[in-house]
């Protein structure tokens, strides 16, 4: 399903936007630092579904471009029908950041989806908007031209929000086979959650706040699904689930415009807190991201915050983007990775069956996978009920704000490094610092892990066998 927030920058402290979500699927997860690549002529890239998708289409090939921008984010190994890896979104070099959320279309239009459909997925449009997107709007205008161009593979209907410095918007691509989408911008004054996607009320013509597809209007108004005289096009009454915002949804963007009130505003650590707030977060979410969308010029400064699986029970750190890498131990591993259970490390039948060998290097294997740590330290924490989530979630939220208090100094010893033309030891010291910060993190789960442990053991309470002890969510 996924969840993303945006925060427009006047309502945020220090006037620096935010962007921040997580993606629900319960396969493997992974961070990826993706270099900036430079492409030939001619050459393309593989997009779309197979026939094992819910709604099955054909894969297809579309042309790539000359070069392609480095960008961090979060991949993971399995959606039906979608071939890993696939991603919901991160952040580029030029300041835009990505998150991909579900956004159901009507059940007519679901319907009318081709057998054969081709073009992007969801994944492909995220991926490709942060390889090439130099602002939100352009971001926008990517995903329009691909649909226009080579068509859409949906799965029911999806969203994705789009956002830079100055504003973000929110495109919502529908199921039918039609080319249809629109988009909404969010300006400096905007607060939006999606879960799902949505956009209401727009005018009968584009403006340049509202984009969308030429057939737009004509297509509702041909299956008798709006009439001109009749009030308002509300997209999402007409091409939607029809339920407006969800009743989570509502609940957030109200909690976060009492706060956008307060005279410090909306900072970083209440986006830390609204996604991994129990009342959403849990084993659902696969990871955590937040984006201060810093308006720089130096474009190895920009930072995403991630923890490795949901942020209940995890922290989230600084990641720059331009550090050197990422630790082994927040990479690929065979935990939960689809198709692992049937591979092995061993290339003595690769041969006769590629399939056989492991997708993931040995190298990696031999990493601790911080997914698994931090899941083990969730699934222990609920297990002990809300006391052990006060204090599992209260020393995360206490690290986390320490993270916060020394980001402002490193950033600025990396940016007079890369002003006296030291690129290469302003990278070495972003990549030491973002290392040493997420492994400090990684000791204290299995520290907590070990302690959490032997507390239930120590309880006297039978650990059950089946049935799932977990916080109360609002979705």
């Amino acid at each position: 399903m996924s969840y993303a927030i945006y925060v427009g920058k006047k309502l945020a402290e220090n006037n620096t936007a935010l962007m921040a979500g997580y993606g629900d699927e319960p396969s493997s997860h992974w961070l990826e630092l993706v270099p900036r690549m430079s492409h030939r002529q001619g050459d393309s890239i593989t997009v779309g579904v197979t026939a094992q998708a819910d709604l099955p289409g054909r894969r297809c090939e579309i042309p790539q471009v000359a070069e392609t921008a480095r960008h961090l984010r979060v991949s993971y190994s399995f959606f039906r029908g979608l071939p890993s890896p696939l991603t919901n979104g991160g952040l580029n070099e030029f300041g835009v950041a990505v998150r991909d959320v579900w956004s159901p279309s009507r059940p007519e239009l679901v319907a009318m989806t081709p057998k054969d459909q081709t073009g992007p997925n969801y994944s492909d449009l995220a991926r490709i908007v942060l390889e090439r997107a130099r602002t939100a709007r352009e971001g926008v205008d990517i995903i329009a031209d691909l649909i226009a161009r080579h068509g859409y593979a949906c799965y029911g209907g999806n969203s994705h929000m789009i956002a830079d410095p100055d504003e973000a918007w929110v495109i919502i691509e529908f199921s039918g086979g039609l080319g249809l989408w629109v988009a909404e911008r969010l300006g400096p004054d905007s607060i939006r959650v999606s879960r799902p996607g949505y956009i209401e009320d727009v005018p009968l013509a584009p403006s340049d706040d509202i984009k969308y597809s030429e057939n737009f209007i004509k297509v509702a108004v041909d299956h008798g699904w709006y009439r001109p005289d009749s009030g308002p096009f509300n997209v999402n009454r007409v091409y939607g689930d029809g339920k407006g915002r969800w009743k989570g949804v509502a609940w957030m963007e109200e909690e976060l415009r009492g706060r956008a009130r307060r005279s410090g505003k909306i900072g970083l650590r209440d986006l830390f807190w609204a996604i991994s707030t129990e009342k959403f977060t849990g084993d659902t979410a696969g990871y955590g991201q937040v984006v201060p969308l810093l308006d720089i010029d130096q474009s190895a400064l920009r930072v995403m915050w991630h923890a490795p699986v949901g942020p209940v029970t995890a922290p989230l750190a600084p990641i720059f983007i331009g550090q050197l890498g990422i630790p082994p131990e927040f990479g690929p591993h065979r935990y939960l990775t689809a198709g692992e259970s049937g591979r092995f490390l061993d290339t003595r039948a690769s041969s006769a069956r590629p399939d056989s060998v492991s997708a993931v290097p040995q190298s990696a294997e031999v990493s601790r996978s911080a997914c698994q740590i931090y899941k083990r330290l969730m699934h222990l924490t609920f297990m002990q009920h809300e006391e052990a989530l006060r204090e599992v979630s209260g020393h995360w939220r206490r690290v986390e704000a320490r993270l916060a208090n020394e980001l402002p100094l490193v950033t600025r010893s990396a940016a007079v490094l890369l002003e006296a033309g030291e690129e290469s030891l302003a990278a070495r010291l972003m990549t030491e610092h973002s290392r040493s910060r997420l492994l400090e993190a990684l000791a204290d789960a299995e520290a907590l892990v070990s302690w959490l442990e032997v507390r239930l053991r120590a309880s006297g309470h039978p650990i059950p066998h089946h049935g799932i002890i977990s916080p109360e969510q609002i979705w």
